[in-house]
């Protein structure tokens, strides 16, 4: 993903900034090294070193999933004595992919798998609190870590922020057009993998059942999946591609591995005529993408794990057409997607009492009550 200038756009006025310097990704390369956490971690602890050194502060809050730099926590920690909460987006080491056949694992699995499994014990060990989208990973943590048990935690999910809409309009005319005119587009940007064929593939098999295959082939329909890998650009892997095939649809699939950025992801889907979100077979992931997907106003089609609290969360908003990859049915999608097609699906107004609850506003306050304990916790 290429960088974002935009995301400043999104930062209040008069917030103070810092920037720091990483190695080159044209040397680093060379070696097999690309990761910027990786790339920037001594730039990090040499600048907040003297940061640290000049100015108090009364907390530090990792929420990134570069998960490497997160070690630095202990090294200010035992430096300065400064608490830090770690904000667990996703999970960090996991034996998730341990177990699966080499080509359904992503990039250099075996130096990052190793390489998780070193760091993240020096980071968790020291915390202060623990933040995450998923009770489940905040459980696994301190089963793996008893020592941070009785530290602060607490799962707060990304909050909706309306505002990134209005820029991404505001800057729409700046990015490239991904989707096909005269064509009914329905869109899913996000990253792909075969832990969600289980949700995808309800849909391809009810594409292949659907009546008038070929007008829709011909005439109508596109799905799209952008954004799917996480390698670099240009060098992505089909994950969804492939699944398509095997069902026969692949002429009503684009596959896009290359990701984009956050602010041409909303314009893009905003431009689509309804979205789609699948979720991965793992019980405790959390889409933490529905809120934007949400404020679209757009028609959706969600398929989950049924036991997601993804599920939950969309149904509050008003949207019926989410479902458990194990109770969803052909009759379900066709109906969605008819309804796309014939312009006739009716998107619910966002219930106020939803989007207050969801709000940026209201998760912010959220963290700061973590943030506040986490700095009693260590004084007690």
């Amino acid at each position: 993903m290429g960088r974002d200038e935009l995301l400043m756009d999104s930062i209040p006025k008069g917030m103070k900034i810092h920037k720091v310097k990483a190695l080159s990704k044209t040397l680093t390369t060379k070696v097999g090294l690309g990761s910027i956490a990786l790339r920037s971690m001594w730039y990090y602890r040499r600048y907040v070193d003297k940061l640290l050194a000049r100015q108090h502060f009364d907390l530090i809050y990792f929420s990134t999933t570069q998960f490497p730099v997160l070690v630095l926590g202990a090294h200010w920690k035992k430096k300065f004595g400064m608490p830090y909460v770690i904000d667990m987006q996703d999970p960090w080491h996991s034996d998730y992919y341990r177990d699966k056949p080499k080509a359904q694992q992503p990039p250099k699995y075996w130096f990052s798998y190793r390489l998780n499994k070193y760091l993240e014990p020096i980071a968790l060990k020291r915390a202060s609190g623990l933040i995450s989208v998923s009770q489940d990973y905040i459980n696994d943590l301190n089963a793996r870590y008893p020592v941070i048990q009785n530290i602060p935690a607490a799962t707060i999910t990304f909050g909706m922020f309306a505002p990134d809409m209005d820029i991404a309009t505001a800057h729409k005319s700046e990015f490239a057009q991904i989707l096909s005119p005269g064509y009914t587009n329905i869109v899913y940007i996000g990253r792909g993998g075969n832990d969600m064929h289980a949700a995808i593939a309800p849909v391809f098999q009810a594409l292949k059942a659907m009546p008038n295959h070929d007008a829709i082939n011909k005439k109508q329909l596109k799905l799209y999946f952008i954004g799917t890998s996480y390698a670099p650009t240009g060098q992505g892997k089909n994950s969804i591609m492939p699944l398509a095939e095997h069902y026969g649809v692949a002429d009503l699939v684009t596959e896009i591995t290359d990701r984009i950025s956050y602010y041409h992801t909303l314009a893009t889907l905003l431009q689509a005529d309804a979205l789609f979100i699948p979720g991965s077979d793992d019980a405790k992931y959390t889409a933490s993408k529905i809120y934007p997907y949400l404020l679209t106003g757009k028609p959706l089609l969600g398929i989950f794990n049924p036991q997601s609290s993804a599920i939950e969360i969309i149904k509050e908003f008003g949207i019926n057409t989410v479902y458990g990859y194990d109770t969803v049915n052909a009759d379900d999608i066709h109906r969605f997607i008819g309804s796309v097609i014939d312009k006739t699906s009716v998107t619910p107004a966002l219930p106020p009492h939803a989007m207050a609850k969801h709000s940026a506003q209201t998760k912010t306050a959220l963290q700061c009550s973590v943030f506040n304990q986490a700095i009693r916790y260590e004084q007690s």
